[in-house]
């Protein structure tokens, strides 16, 4: 079996019920998502290195689903069941709140960095957040997989979130915005 069909040379792609360019909205989309699974596996390529094996099992669990997401966004039959449920994004708020409470308090922003897997979930972060910008624009034209956008937007928090944890997880502090004033307030005050 051959790898290329020659089918897209004219720019146009297959979705799921029917033709449409490659600069379809919905292609830009589920191609970001696509972007952020490759990011995903290079951060867990350097967290390999460390002790977090729990949290290299929620990365490859995330991969799954986003692969399970972009085959939810190429689909525009309405013949299909989507895969992304509400339970998915349940689980990642409460890894959220597992990573965030696994980090100290902080008050102002932070800039990427740190431990090298740190960095990398950061790079996740972005493209997990225009992976969202893009979706939310897609849309807007057809439907769409109701859980798509609140699964995108847990998820850069879950990348801010588990970054933070890596950073601590090694004794690294995060990098502090030396610039800014406090922006995060606590229940204490």
């Amino acid at each position: 079996m051959k790898i290329y069909t020659k089918q897209g040379d004219k720019g146009q792609t297959q979705l799921i019920g029917k033709r449409v360019s490659k600069t379809d909205p919905r292609v830009e989309a589920y191609g970001t998502v696509d972007e952020l699974n490759s990011f995903i596996g290079s951060a867990c390529a350097e967290l390999e290195k460390t002790s977090m094996k729990k949290l290299l099992h929620e990365l490859h669990e995330i991969q799954h689903e986003l692969f399970d997401l972009g085959g939810d966004m190429a689909d525009v039959s309405g013949k299909n069941k989507w895969k992304l449920t509400e339970k998915s994004v349940q689980r990642l708020e409460e890894q959220i709140d597992h990573h965030w409470d696994q980090a100290p308090e902080i008050r102002t922003f932070i800039l990427p960095g740190g431990e090298p897997g740190a960095a990398q979930l950061h790079v996740c972060r972005t493209v997990a957040r225009r992976a969202e910008r893009l979706t939310a624009a897609a849309s807007t034209e057809e439907p769409f997989p109701p859980q798509a956008l609140p699964y995108l937007n847990r998820l850069s928090d879950y990348f801010f979130a588990a970054a933070r944890a890596v950073n601590s997880d090694a004794g690294r502090e995060d990098v502090l915005y030396a610039r800014g004033s406090q922006v995060f307030s606590t229940d204490k005050e």
